[in-house]
């Protein structure tokens, strides 16, 4: 009788932080909502980028892509709408070896264009290249970079709430 007590109260508990997440969650997307309709053009941009290359997790800001162009714009939404720093931001790579750059230029390429600073970086997956595939090799010479932002829960529901406004729908599953 005792275990069921703390099984049932453990459960009210468990139901109460989900119901206390939800929430906030709910309140940040609103945050986000009412942010839209200030109009401002990189918060639209920067939204519909996630939307697109984003990794629709709830809980977290990841986006990945080859084109440095993209990631530094969304790096700048992050930083100049969200105000985020850049010591809250993470970078790790997918490359291919044997296109004559060295992982060091590579990071240093994609370092300098997104202005992080080097204390950014995590462990990268590094791929041997194969010819035996008969794909093209040097295609992604600087390969895919990976950026993303710790503890981003809020940010995530921000840009949900955004894109829900910009696109003038309600997605209730990006909620839990």
């Amino acid at each position: 009788e005792i275990d069921a007590r703390r099984i049932a109260a453990a459960r009210k508990a468990s139901a109460a932080m989900a119901e206390e997440c939800r929430r906030r969650r709910a309140a940040w997307q609103l945050e986000g909502r009412a942010r839209a309709r200030e109009e401002d053009l990189l918060h639209q941009a920067g939204c519909l980028l996630y939307w697109a290359e984003g990794s629709k997790d709830r809980n977290a800001v990841n986006l990945v892509n080859s084109d440095i162009a993209l990631v530094r714009l969304f790096r700048r939404f992050l930083s100049e709408c969200l105000e985020i720093a850049s010591d809250r931001m993470t970078f790790r790579l997918n490359v291919y070896t044997g296109n004559g750059l060295t992982i060091a230029d590579i990071e240093r390429h994609w370092l300098s264009a997104l202005d992080l600073p080097r204390t950014c970086l995590r462990k990268h997956s590094i791929n041997q290249p194969s010819n035996a595939s008969g794909l093209k090799t040097n295609k992604l010479p600087y390969g895919v970079g990976n950026l993303a932002v710790l503890e981003s829960t809020r940010w995530v529901q921000h840009i949900y709430g955004a894109i829900q406004e910009y696109g003038g729908f309600d997605e209730p599953r990006w909620l839990d």
